[in-house]
């Protein structure tokens, strides 16, 4: 257990879960609430396309802000605008002022917070213990991730979305508080050719938005609307799904940071997400097939994410300028996931269903192979 003799990753993993928290309570809800607010699924998927569109222009005034107020501000201001995107949603009715407002704080939330936290993450974080510290934070998420959809469904449909949304903002917020005693981490005021060398974490991550649009995002909505839009199931199974995922993170980021075995893990998760988005496709408008891919896709995310995210922090840590890396390469994923819902957009309209949208994540389960088994071969 050396790898958790790291202080300032274990404080940043005790914030994750604070985020976790807020995400399988409050962030799980946000897209088919917006179902429930009278959008309409085209509607909804414009909603996620303008909110990733906002993250990449507010992402220009990251580093500067970094420069001057430091990393870790960077972050806990991320963290508290984050918050604010929960009682935001509550007044949605429909396409409106509501709706942009949640768009706006959304997409500063996320473009401050994710470039921060993966900085942060990779600066502090320890290249021979990467994986097993990837897989720690992902297992500490996953199992509050067990009880938080629980509680999100039962508060919306007990104390009301605006109660509901508000008690899980203030979650959020309160993330901020493990981070005042991590020290901060100095963001250099030129880093030449920083993206010259993120070219493999620009790619890695314009797969990841690419698969996050299709295989996570899509399937939140297409699960909600096989379970015939009701919060309880939704709830209940997205917690199902958690007890899955809490069991695979610790034991795949160990054989990444063992190094054998690791080209043969990655080819392996993928062919397994990409069975899964199959099954997942197939099961549509069979409530109990749609649960067991549910679980099935959360227990493969947490080997996903070590495998995905290990070597693209230590990527970051290696290059002049981890914050500056990691606004590339989160270009890279809203690049990946506006494109992914584009052509969304255009199956729709085709007539073609939600079904094909999720085959989509076929692409990027074939790509993050390719580039990965390749990173982890050399």
């Amino acid at each position: 257990m050396s790898f958790l003799a790291n202080r300032a990753v274990n404080l940043l993993s005790l914030h994750y879960a604070f985020q976790a928290l807020a995400q399988g309570s409050g962030g799980v809800f946000l897209l088919v609430y917006l179902l429930k607010a009278g959008l309409t699924l085209e509607q909804t998927i414009l909603a996620l396309a303008a909110t990733v569109a906002l993250r990449f222009i507010f992402r220009r005034g990251v580093v500067g802000f970094a420069r001057q107020f430091g990393l870790k501000a960077a972050l806990v201001t991320g963290c508290l605008i984050l918050s604010l995107q929960y009682p935001l949603s509550a007044t949605i009715d429909g396409v409106g002022l509501a709706l942009l407002a949640r768009c706006v704080a959304t997409g500063a939330g996320e473009a401050f917070y994710w470039s921060s936290f993966h900085a942060f993450f990779a600066s502090q974080g320890d290249s021979e213990s990467r994986g097993r510290q990837v897989g720690a934070r992902e297992a500490l998420a996953a199992a509050i991730g067990i009880i938080a959809p629980l509680f999100g469904a039962w508060a919306l449909m007990n104390v009301g979305a605006g109660g509901a949304f508000a008690l899980i903002g203030l979650v959020q917020a309160l993330g901020v508080v493990p981070l005042l005693w991590t020290s901060d981490v100095k963001v250099e005021p030129a880093a030449p050719a920083i993206r010259a060398t993120a070219g493999t974490g620009n790619l890695i991550y314009l797969l990841n938005g690419w698969f996050s649009a299709t295989f996570i995002l899509a399937w939140q909505v297409a699960l909600f609307l096989t379970l015939g839009e009701s919060l309880s199931a939704y709830g209940g199974t997205m917690a199902l799904a958690a007890v899955a995922g809490a069991i695979g993170g610790l034991f795949v980021g160990s054989l990444l940071d063992r190094g054998r075995g690791a080209p043969l893990a990655a080819l392996l998760v993928f062919a397994g997400l990409a069975a899964i988005a199959v099954l997942r496709a197939a099961s549509l408008g069979s409530p109990a097939l749609a649960i067991a891919a549910n679980v099935m896709g959360a227990f493969a995310i947490c080997f996903y994410v070590p495998v995905m995210n290990a070597p693209v922090y230590n990527l970051a840590k290696a290059s002049p300028c981890a914050l500056r890396f990691h606004v590339a390469t989160e270009d890279s994923w809203d690049i990946g996931c506006i494109a992914a819902c584009a052509l969304a957009l255009g199956l729709l309209a085709a007539g073609l269903g939600l079904p094909a949208v999720i085959l989509l994540a076929l692409a990027s389960c074939l790509g993050h192979a390719v580039v990965l088994h390749r990173y982890y071969t050399r």
